[in-house]
């Protein structure tokens, strides 16, 4: 049965429901490459699993781990967990990927660059969108991705007068005429996903080879402190503002389509 704690005064339907603590069974994957054929080994990333790891249990999930996949073996990861029995009595999943990255996606451990050993982000909503992972229909669904996305620094020097370009105008909303309604129900295709990802398409991301990506750390930082007041969104929200000072990268949710805020309510 699906539940939320009174005591938070929240009104029901406008967040996601948490099952009974004693009878859920919530799943977390965290996916971390290390080492490669051709590429230079991702010093301080055990730093980050052991972290991510240790939150996410935390918040009572239980966390498979696998290290130093190849593309291929990603995906087939992923479309396993998603095929988990598990997921019909959870409320919720996260998905951790850390690796090396490109512009179209994570590396795996034979990548050579662009072109090469892969894994897309769109094979990551695809696995659990709402046709191949029906057990997790209608709840939140978080991929979180540690990786390079480019070689740019993410940093540009502007004057302090400098204006933002753009008119203010917004498109209208279209709404659709002469449609019927079928007797079956539809839904869409990718809905109460929200993917964050270290940095801004085409730039860099940052890790120290003692004490682990910067982002990583940053995010299980505000996660520990906030998880018991803020919504989710809210949450990465604050990891974005936590970079201001920082110009080398810039964390950007993408591809949200969450519809009620997700409290990971602690302890509950």
């Amino acid at each position: 049965m699906s539940t939320w704690p009174r005591s938070w005064g929240l009104e029901p339907p406008r967040i996601y429901p948490i099952r009974d603590k004693a009878t859920r069974t919530r799943l977390a994957l965290i996916i971390c490459n290390v080492e490669f054929d051709h590429l230079r080994r991702r010093d301080g990333a055990d730093v980050d699993v052991t972290g991510m790891k240790k939150l996410l249990e935390g918040l009572g999930y239980k966390v498979e781990t696998h290290c130093n996949l190849n593309a291929q073996a990603m995906a087939e990861t992923l479309k396993q967990f998603a095929a988990r029995n598990e997921h019909r009595t959870s409320d919720s999943t996260f998905l951790v990927l850390m690796s090396h990255g490109v512009r179209t996606g994570l590396c795996g451990t034979k990548s050579q660059g662009e072109s090469t050993d892969v894994l897309s982000v769109d094979t990551i909503f695809t696995t659990f969108n709402n046709k191949n992972c029906q057990a997790l229909v209608g709840k939140p669904k978080v991929i979180i991705i540690q990786a390079c996305r480019g070689e740019n620094r993410g940093q540009v020097l502007v004057s302090d007068s400098a204006e933002l370009p753009g008119d203010g105008s917004s498109l209208a909303l279209l709404s659709p005429e002469g449609l019927e309604n079928d007797a079956s129900r539809r839904i869409h295709v990718e809905s109460d996903f929200i993917g964050f990802h270290a940095t801004t398409p085409d730039t860099l991301s940052w890790r120290c080879p003692k004490t682990g990506s910067v982002f990583i750390t940053r995010l299980i930082e505000q996660l520990r402190t906030n998880a018991c007041r803020f919504p989710l969104e809210e949450i990465f929200r604050k990891v974005q503002l936590s970079f201001q000072n920082f110009p080398r990268q810039m964390p950007t949710k993408e591809r949200t389509t969450m519809i009620k805020k997700f409290y990971l309510f602690p302890g509950h």
